[in-house]
């Protein structure tokens, strides 16, 4: 069959993958269809797709097929690497009468259609530039495609300085068709073959994930060296030239950054990590100390409290990152862990965007998400 469009790309897979038919995933379907057409027709103005929900709705499966069917310019990230290309780009620019402007125009001219993945914001630098450039790239006539698993008006809900960020949420609302895909089936887990890349330590398992790195790299040369990443170096237990295997410690818990684990999943077709520890743990208050400067009467930003991270928190967001890229990039990821998936995170600051690195988890143990 000739996949042309979201929606026979939809029909496709119901009648002929097995996938189940969901009536909130029909209405974004048609959204994203309507969205299509007008684009190959050359209409304008042209409403965007925001599509949002709990994980596992299928939100990324329907805005990929958007994409691959997508016959004029466009470009698909994920969010924050968006955001850091934005940054980089806005350095660039400095001195430029209105950079963010700039760098609209740039990206008007160089793709008609933007679909982002998991728009998601924390960040208080993000949240101002954002004000101003969702603004310019409509006026600029970038159609924007999105997915995020919360409606516009509870992005960067309790962040400081929100109302920096509320221009940004009014441009989603007057540019892009809102639609939301709650459905009550999680399609990841829907069933499929099964393949193992989670275990759990114990006596009778002492090796599993040793099993798996002499599977994944017979015939090739191995070591027990630091691997260089970016500027840095990662320790490992063993690693050849396309597989890795480290410590939860020496991955997640030293200064890397998304763009490491970027270039660890360009580097490596699998990657493994044991010792992972038990994730969850109480948080704690933090503020920032007040009046700390000599001779300050008031410091404004020290009224106000930081998140409430947790003793892994720094871990958990690098973990949550390294789970990210290799989801994305479908590079296999085997973890060795003290508790099962479902008690890895189950208390702390990351709760909420941990569900979507736990859903991802679960996926990952099936045959088809290396295929996919």
């Amino acid at each position: 069959m000739n996949v042309d469009s979201p929606l026979s790309a939809w029909q496709h897979a119901i009648e002929h993958k097995g996938f189940v038919q969901d009536e909130a995933q029909e209405h974004a379907v048609w959204a994203l269809q309507k969205c299509h057409e007008a684009l190959h027709e050359g209409r304008a103005p042209i409403m965007g797709v925001y599509l949002w929900g709990p994980v596992g709705r299928g939100k990324t499966w329907l805005m990929d097929q958007f994409y691959q069917t997508l016959r004029v310019p466009a470009r698909r990230q994920h969010f924050h690497h968006f955001m850091g290309w934005v940054h980089q780009r806005s350095f660039q620019l400095t001195g430029t009468a209105d950079p963010l402007k700039a760098l609209a125009r740039e990206l008007s001219e160089e793709v008609r259609v933007l679909c982002f993945d998991e728009l998601f914001v924390n960040d208080i630098g993000d949240a101002i530039i954002l004000g101003r450039l969702f603004q310019v790239m409509f006026e600029q006539g970038v159609v924007m495609v999105c997915t995020s698993n919360q409606p516009p008006d509870q992005l960067y809900a309790d962040g400081f300085n929100r109302d920096r960020f509320v221009p940004a949420i009014e441009a989603i609302k007057q540019h892009m068709q809102v639609i939301a895909v709650e459905g009550s089936v999680d399609h990841r887990l829907h069933p499929g073959a099964a393949l193992q890349r989670y275990w759990v330590s114990d006596a009778a398992h002492p090796d599993a994930l040793g099993d798996v790195f002499k599977a994944l790299t017979i015939g090739q040369s191995v070591s027990s060296e630091p691997v260089t990443v970016g500027y840095r170096q990662v320790n490992t237990v063993r690693a050849s030239a396309s597989v890795l295997w480290c410590r939860y410690s020496d991955l997640c818990e030293q200064p890397f950054s998304a763009m490491d684990f970027m270039t660890l999943c360009d580097t490596h077709s699998a990657i493994l990590l044991s010792e992972v520890p038990n994730l969850s743990a109480q948080k704690r208050e933090g503020r920032i100390a007040r009046g700390t400067e000599d001779a300050a009467e008031h410091v404004v930003a020290g009224d106000r409290e930081l998140p409430q991270l947790s003793v892994h928190d720094d871990g958990v967001r690098r973990f949550i990152a390294l789970v990210d890229e290799c989801y994305d990039r479908k590079v296999p990821l085997y973890l060795e862990a003290q508790v099962p998936m479902e008690a890895l995170y189950t208390e702390g600051y990351l709760e909420f965007p941990f569900r979507r690195t736990l859903s991802r988890l679960q996926e990952m143990q099936l045959q088809r998400f290396a295929e996919a």
